[in-house]
């Protein structure tokens, strides 16, 4: 090994880092943007010249960038894309089967949990009756007398019973069955006046975008559209 023929270092054939390779591109326009942008405007026409030299530099710096990160970006993408693809297919077989048995059950399953609930009712029912029952038989027994004693106990027991089945019948619930709230507009205008009266937020929300989406299609009642020029 000589000076004439240095020890070769792994890497050092490989290309610039694009992005270094752009920004080295334009390093003395945007160092000078830099000097620019010290919060002084611009005052006359040759500045303003020079400003808008440097605008357009900047927008081929920008655009430069975006082409790199697109290409460097662009086969990373694609792959995804195709591994996406890839399993599409299987998972979307699997939901539909998925959702198939869902739908397979459904209906049994209302019936059931119908079923179960009017069986959780009446046993709540027949709690609350033998708890009256037992309130009333201890209130009626005479201390003096054992086998009065011993009934309003016996009803006792009965009612606790009864509460410990209406408990268990609580919590024997279908799985798999949840429970949806759902809505049907009726009457649009009723439900205007109620969220203008009560929530005066989301009104003003909705009027902000309308106008951003529209200002420029038609006029709007309440909307004050103009023209100005401005830098770009």
């Amino acid at each position: 090994m000589n000076d004439m023929n240095p020890r070769a270092v792994i890497g050092a054939n490989n290309p610039p880092d694009p992005i270094d390779a752009i920004c080295a591109q334009y390093e003395g326009e945007r160092m000078e943007a830099e000097n620019w942008l010290d919060g002084t405007p611009v005052e006359n026409e040759d500045q303003m010249k020079a400003v808008d030299t440097l605008r357009k530099a900047m927008r081929e710096f920008r655009l430069g960038l975006e082409a790199g990160q697109k290409s460097a970006t662009a086969p990373l993408y694609d792959a995804y894309k195709a591994e996406g693809a890839r399993w599409k297919p299987s998972i979307d077989d699997a939901k539909r089967i998925e959702s198939g048995l869902v739908s397979l059950v459904d209906g049994f399953k209302k019936k059931l949990a119908a079923k179960k609930e009017a069986a959780e009712r009446a046993a709540r029912a027949e709690a609350a009756r033998k708890m009256r029952e037992a309130e009333e038989a201890a209130r009626a027994a005479n201390a003096a007398d054992i086998e009065a004693q011993r009934a309003a106990a016996e009803a006792q027991r009965e009612a606790e019973e009864a509460q410990r089945r209406a408990a268990e019948a609580s919590k024997d619930k279908v799985k798999g069955l949840r429970t949806v709230t759902k809505y049907q507009i009726e009457d649009h205008r009723a439900a205007l006046h109620d969220i203008a009266t009560n929530d005066r937020d989301a009104v003003t929300a909705f009027i902000e975008d309308y106008v951003r989406r529209n200002h420029k299609t038609r006029a709007i009642n309440g909307v004050r559209v103009w023209q100005e020029k401005e830098a770009f």
